[in-house]
């Protein structure tokens, strides 16, 4: 009998959930299109979700504290890690022209470079305790109202505001024993005090020598920045000097996401007053409801934040206005419960074991994988099918992963035709009800399961491949479906 999940597995799956839209965001900003964004998206929270496991592991049963960053800049690094790896493996044209040349930059190699020559806001956030340098990342950078901080740390909400000062405190501290440690050359040594002393207090004016050395010394001016935590100049350090490239556009778009998600909040609160004074007369709201009330809170919030601004300030690239045009959210992935993707070389993302199938499936072209990398799928040919040398498509349906009550899945169509739009459909024999759906809009009927494109893959030229990815619930058993339908024309089984 597989176990069940415990109450720690549910709180786990909850706290990453709350991190998808900020990876996505962020892995929208490095692609050149929304596939190979929520492909990006998925891979980098896959792998970064097994990165925060194994830290955990290692600090088990010991009081020593393992340095490290809090989830969301850690995954954040896992986007422009499993970026690189892309880069280095034969996918570099599906990356944004300007992050592959930074990352093939000194700038980027800072990043992994020799600790000492790390930027100053990585090394200072990552020398925090956990909770601290997370209630300063999630207030400063994903800009979240104090309030909701709280409530996702578990803090008082009363002594949050002081508790966030001194976690300014001692990031200041944090980063100025760093940049003395930091390798430096004589003019930049003797300036080191005194740029201590200026960037103490708000009243502190800066010497004309000293803004001139920082008018020319980089390395000083990021110092600076990092040190001068008032002045509303901490967000974009912290930004800059963890994520890197792209660092101020993924700020910006962080915090559009958290005013639309404030003013769905403020409107929530309405409506909840007006349920309040009407119980009597209104149902229950489920939890079924909840949840989906919670999704289009997530959906708006993502969508918003995609929409253009003006970054020209930002070494990284001006959000892309395409984003903005998808029709619903993208499903963050289950969290994966297998051991991690191992990788080969620089980071190509290989399976820790072949893919398990029933049947061989014949070459086609590459669909855009949409589920996580781990653990292997079972691919399911679906029958019956038409005759060979007929069919005007040929599909397949893949079992990503599996859990007690729950399924992550995915269906991969290829047409010989070319398409303007199209609608996949198929029909359970379990009873299994899908619950959220990306790269397609979803219906369900009973059994009866359709999903029609959506604004970025419309089109499909002859030969093409189209995937949807979901999760769902099942009982009992959960078995393939027995055919799939393009357009309502049955498709073949891979052969």
């Amino acid at each position: 009998m597989p176990d069940l999940p415990t109450p720690q597995d549910a709180a786990e799956a909850a706290l990453f959930s709350e991190c998808w839209d900020a990876v996505l965001s962020y892995a929208d900003l490095c692609t050149s299109g929304s596939a190979a964004a929520t492909q990006l998206a998925t891979e980098a929270f896959t792998h970064g979700v097994h990165e925060v496991r194994a830290a955990a592991e290692r600090a088990r049963g010991t009081s020593r504290r393992t340095p490290g960053l809090p989830r969301i800049p850690l995954l954040l690094t896992s986007v422009r890690t499993t970026a690189a790896a892309w880069d280095a493996h034969g996918q570099g044209h599906r990356l944004d022209p300007d992050l592959r040349l930074w990352l093939n930059s000194g700038q980027a190699a800072r990043y992994t470079g020799p600790p000492l020559r790390r930027p100053i806001a990585l090394r200072g956030l990552r020398d925090l305790q956990e909770a601290d340098a997370a209630l300063l990342w999630l207030a400063e950078v994903e800009a979240l109202p104090l309030p909701s901080v709280a409530r996702r740390l578990a803090l008082d909400p009363v002594a949050a505001a002081g508790e966030l000062g001194e976690v300014r405190a001692l990031f200041r501290e944090r980063c100025h024993r760093s940049h003395l440690d930091t390798p430096m050359d004589a003019a930049c040594r003797s300036y080191a005090r005194l740029l201590d002393a200026v960037t103490r207090s708000p009243e502190a004016g800066t010497p004309e020598d000293l803004s001139r050395h920082l008018a020319h010394c980089a390395a000083c001016a990021e110092a600076a920045a990092c040190l001068r935590t008032h002045g509303g100049g901490l967000p974009a350090a912290l930004a800059g000097g963890v994520i890197g490239w792209g660092g101020l556009a993924y700020l910006e778009r962080r915090r559009r996401a958290a005013e639309a998600g404030l003013r769905v909040g403020r409107a929530d609160a309405a409506a909840d007053t007006g349920i309040a004074e009407n119980r009597e007369a209104a149902p229950r709201i489920g939890r079924t409801g909840m949840l989906v009330a919670a999704l289009a809170v997530s959906g708006l919030a993502l969508a918003v934040s995609l929409m253009p601004f003006d970054a020209a300030d930002d070494p990284g690239p001006a959000p892309r206005g395409d984003a903005a045009v998808a029709e619903e959210p993208v499903a963050a992935p289950a969290v994966p419960s297998s051991p991690p993707a191992t990788t080969r070389g620089e980071g190509a993302l290989v399976s820790p074991e072949p893919a398990r199938t029933r049947a061989t499936p014949v070459a086609r072209p590459d669909p855009e994988p949409q589920g996580p990398t781990s653990p292997p799928a079972r691919i399911v040919d679906t029958d019956p099918a038409p005759t060979p040398g007929t069919a005007r498509c040929e599909a397949a349906y893949t079992l990503v992963d599996e859990w007690p009550d729950g399924f992550q899945a995915a269906v991969t169509v290829t047409t010989a035709e070319p398409l303007d739009n199209w609608r996949l459909a198929w029909t359970y024999r379990d009873g299994q009800r899908v619950t959220q759906m990306w790269d397609g809009t979803l219906a369900q009927h009973g059994a009866h399961v359709s999903a029609t494109a959506v604004a970025y893959n419309r089109t499909v030229p002859a030969g093409g491949s189209v995937t949807v990815g979901f999760l769902g619930s099942w009982h009992d058993t959960n078995t393939a479906p027995a055919s799939i339908t393009l357009d309502g024309t049955p498709c073949a089984s891979p052969h």
